[in-house]
Parts: C-alpha cells; sequence; structure tokens
C-alpha cells in the first residue's frame, strides 16, 4: 500500500519567521536612528564650514571699503560670496542646512558686519554658540547673540561663550533658535 501522507515536513515554521522579522525591525530602527545623528552631525558641520567662510570672504571683499555699510544679505549674494548650496532655489536668499534663514547686515556705525544663522535646534545653536570663532577681540569677533536676547561680547568679558550659557539660552526657545556673530 502507498502512504499518501508524510510525517515530514520542510520548509519555515510561523514562529521562525516571526523571529527573523524581530530581529530585521531592531536592525532598522538602530540603522535609521543612526543616520537620524549622522544627518544632524553632517548640517552642523556644515554650518560651522558656511559661517566661517562667509565671514573670510566678506572680511577679504570688504578689507579695502572704509565701512561695511553695504554689507547686506542683497549685496552678499550678488557679489556671489555665498555657495550654491547656501541658496535659495530662486538664488535670491540664503539658508542654512536646517532651513532656517542667513542674514547678513552692517553692525552699528557701519564698523562691523552681523551674520545671523536661524531656524536652529538646540544642539546646532549650542554647538556653533560654542565654536571657537576667535581667540582674542584681535580675531576681528566683537561678539555672539543667541536668541536676539542674550549678547556675549569681548568689551563685557562674557566671550566665549559658556557651556551653561549656551545651554540655558539654545534651550530656551527650542527648535527655533538663532545665532549671531559681529565681525570687525
Amino acid at each position: 500500500m502507498k502512504k499518501f501522507y508524510e510525517a515530514e515536513q520542510s520548509g519555515r515554521s510561523m514562529v521562525e519567521m516571526l523571529g527573523v522579522l524581530a530581529i530585521i525591525g531592531v536592525l532598522s530602527v538602530g540603522g535609521i536612528s543612526g543616520y537620524s545623528k549622522a544627518m544632524a552631525k553632517y548640517k552642523i558641520n556644515q554650518c560651522l564650514d558656511q559661517v566661517s567662510m562667509l565671514m573670510i570672504n566678506i572680511r577679504s571683499v570688504f578689507a579695502n571699503q572704509t565701512s561695511f555699510a553695504d554689507a547686506t544679505t542683497a549685496n552678499i549674494i550678488a557679489l556671489g560670496i555665498p555657495s550654491a548650496d547656501m541658496l535659495n532655489a530662486a538664488g535670491n536668499a540664503m539658508v542654512n542646512p536646517f532651513n532656517g534663514a542667513i542674514a547678513v547686515n552692517p553692525g552699528a556705525g557701519n564698523t562691523s558686519f552681523t551674520v545671523r544663522y536661524a531656524g536652529l535646534d538646540v544642539s546646532a545653536c549650542q554647538t556653533l554658540a560654542l565654536a571657537d570663532w576667535g581667540q582674542a577681540s584681535s580675531s576681528g569677533l566683537v561678539g555672539v547673540t543667541i536668541n536676539a536676547a542674550a549678547q556675549h561680547t569681548w568689551a563685557a568679558g562674557t566671550l566665549p561663550v559658556s557651556i551653561s550659557d549656551a545651554a540655558t539660552e539654545c534651550n530656551a526657545a527650542g527648535n527655533g533658535n538663532s545665532v549671531e556673530w559681529e565681525y570687525r
């Protein structure tokens, strides 16, 4: 007589498949988390590079001028100072990696200029405020303003910005922070 039913099974059980899916899920969540952290770090580093490049180029362009009266966002764009990744799609405004505005303006009395990065998250605000933008007032750095209210200047002896000040001032605005540097 012929056997029509065999006791052996081949293939995978449902429990094994669920185990594999659980492992894939855990690895995916870890990968997404790592990617998010890497992208945030990349954006912060890109901001640091952009600010340094802007300050150096603006100071170079205005080296032979008697004032910074013409150091405006529109003039900076017209002169071709910002890199292509700093311009919006229309090419008429500057944006930072966090999709916030970048503004350049003459400082008080037109003897300096300011560069303001807006729309920063807490981590970016703290990193940009704490970065070494000049070891002393002789570097040309006049002051750093966090969220338009808290100003740190060489004259008042509040530069460089302390870690506790950066944490307090950047946490106060959540993800709508701005950092502004004033240079001569």
